[in-house]
């Protein structure tokens, strides 16, 4: 009866004290079974699809337009596919599929998923910050990343398919659309995504473990870039549906 509560029915802003993304280069044979038939893989040079892992400190996350007090202050994580769609009108989307999502509160979890197809399951989170590296891990996820943040001169990741830094930059994430698709309806769900002055830092990566990237049973996953940002104000547009005509 509720089920439209979950198309994004307002506006939603945050703050980002801190978003880390590792993005994972696949060749994209392995991820097209993955998303729905609305929407296409974001290739680079023909061969790699992406999936980034990105790890959000969230503040005052509430309605926008709500007063700060009226927000609260989540962990979230999300696994993305990077991704393409065409709307009814021709124009050509770049944004996100997300296959996974979860975070460090219960009150988001039953929030996020009353009010998204997000899918949020709670987790446990342990931060830690020594100098210049920082750990995130997680027990009941089986994940652990540790990086480098205040590195000036950051290597590309051994296997990265990228030549630098700037072609990297490209699928560093995140991109300005989230999709949804309801197969029984036909309808594509999609929310906008808006903030100002989001320039990824490049961080080193000295170690990680990702049980949910495990789990999919890939034949061939490289670490293609990771990247941290701090403090930006972020919020997220009404979602907007359309009747997908493929």
């Amino acid at each position: 009866m509720f089920n439209f509560l979950k198309d994004h029915p307002f506006a939603v802003e945050a703050f980002f004290e801190s978003s880390l993304v590792l993005t994972f280069a696949v060749p994209k044979e392995e991820l097209e079974n993955l998303l729905p038939d609305c929407l296409t893989l974001d290739i680079f040079n023909d061969k790699w699809a992406f999936i980034a892992v990105a790890m959000v400190q969230t503040s005052d996350l509430r309605p926008k337009g709500f007063p700060k007090f009226m927000g609260n202050d989540f962990f979230l994580i999300g696994y993305r596919i990077f991704v393409r769609y065409t709307t009814n009108e021709g124009k050509r989307l770049r944004g996100l599929y997300i296959i996974k999502s979860e975070t460090d509160k219960k009150k988001m979890e039953m929030m996020g998923n009353f009010f998204t197809h997000y899918n949020y399951t709670t987790t446990d989170i342990q931060q830690t910050q020594h100098d210049n590296k920082r750990e995130i891990k997680s027990s009941l996820s089986n994940f652990k990343i540790e990086v480098e943040t205040n590195n000036e001169n950051v290597p590309l990741p051994s296997n990265s398919p990228f030549a630098d830094w700037k072609e990297a930059r490209r699928f560093a994430g995140p991109l300005p659309f989230t999709f949804t698709y309801n197969a029984e309806k036909k309808e594509v769900l999609i929310i906008e995504g808006v903030r100002e002055n989001w320039t990824p830092k490049p961080v080193k990566v000295n170690d990680y473990s990702i049980s949910f990237i495990d789990s999919l049973h890939l034949k061939e996953v490289k670490l293609a870039n990771a990247f941290i940002i701090n403090d930006i104000p972020y919020y997220w547009k009404k979602g907007k549906k359309e009747k997908w005509k493929g």
